[in-house]
């Protein structure tokens, strides 16, 4: 097995150590969904905090906080991607370094129970414990969220996170290899501790915003081409007509607009962060408001998205062990 593993294309390779690493990941989560999967990117955002506390001062212009942001993010992710890099050498068993560092670098596979349980307490009208458990899955402020706002938001939550902190980094992790994969989570997390929606971060994080943003564009339209595959029963000319003119723009708004569409709901609009008021991009403004029942159409619409990407790669991985076997 081994020897016909070594065989494989580096690409295919990272493949199967992709599918090894999500299978094991999913059991974990299946029996332990409360437990607190991601302990080094918690410390990682309480560093962010601290720095941006020391560096990302009230009395300096707009201009000094721009810069102050650039050096802050080249100061905190690149002695790290050093470091991995270069404790790369002495590993004797390749494979299951990349393993253990896409393990790492993969967001948690929790999200659907905890999307479920927020639909749950929403569905029997307890508002405080669903936005208990939605908060530390959001950015934004949501002390004052309605049933349909505590839905909107855990629908985007659950979209962005999937689409983020698992496809993306997968496909960082595929067509790079596990540093890349590492390295875009280490952005992303420092992107989501300066948010530039947070008043105070709105020229400190410019930098890390951008840089997300740009990273994201092209694995995020890869996942958008497979979730017009998995809507492939709904208008989809129509819904691309709608969407199409988001296409080029720098950031997730295309998937949160088209998956809108397929839920017949709307999401986007305005949002609180920090106390203030932040006027997003609204998609579907003749859609429904965002119910807990949608949750769980939101869950299974992903789900079927995220089962259609496992398949190709299964079917990749083994054509080519087949076609590798016979020469």
């Amino acid at each position: 097995m081994i020897e016909l593993f070594n065989t494989l294309p580096l690409i295919v390779q990272n493949m199967a150590v992709l599918l090894v690493v999500v299978t094991i990941k999913l059991i974990i989560c299946k029996l332990s969904p409360s437990v607190n999967q991601q302990p080094f990117f918690n410390f990682f955002r309480f560093y962010c905090q601290q720095l941006a506390l020391k560096v990302n001062k009230d009395k300096n212009s707009n201009g000094q906080r721009r810069v102050a942001g650039f050096i802050a993010t080249l100061i905190t992710i690149t002695p790290l991607v050093i470091i991995v890099w270069l404790f790369e050498e002495f590993i004797a068993v390749p494979f299951i370094w990349q393993a253990i560092l896409l393990f790492i670098a993969l967001g948690t596979f929790n999200l659907n129970h905890v999307s479920k349980e927020i639909a749950k307490n929403i569905a029997a009208q307890d508002k405080y414990q669903a936005k208990q458990l939605l908060s530390p899955w959001l950015s934004r402020d949501c002390e004052q969220l309605s049933p349909i706002g505590i839905s909107k938001a855990c629908i985007e939550m659950l979209l962005l996170r999937k689409l983020q902190q698992q496809f993306i980094v997968c496909f960082y992790f595929i067509f790079i290899g596990p540093l890349a994969a590492l390295t875009f989570r280490l952005i992303l997390e420092t992107h989501y501790s300066w948010n530039i929606k947070h008043h105070q971060f709105s020229y400190f994080g410019r930098f890390i915003n951008k840089t997300v943003n740009m990273l994201q564009w092209f694995p995020s339209r890869i996942f958008l081409l497979l979730l017009i595959f998995t809507s492939i029963n709904q208008p989809i000319l129509l819904f691309w007509r709608l969407i199409k003119t988001l296409f080029f723009k720098l950031d997730n708004s295309i998937v949160i607009a088209y998956l809108s569409y397929v839920l017949s709901l709307k999401l986007g609009g305005v949002a609180m962060y920090s106390k203030y008021k932040v006027r997003r991009l609204s998609f579907n403004d003749q859609g429904q408001q965002p119910q807990a029942k949608n949750i769980i159409a939101a869950i299974k619409q992903l789900n079927l998205v995220f089962m259609l990407a496992c398949g190709i790669l299964v079917s990749i991985i083994t054509m080519i062990a087949i076609l590798i076997n016979h020469l």
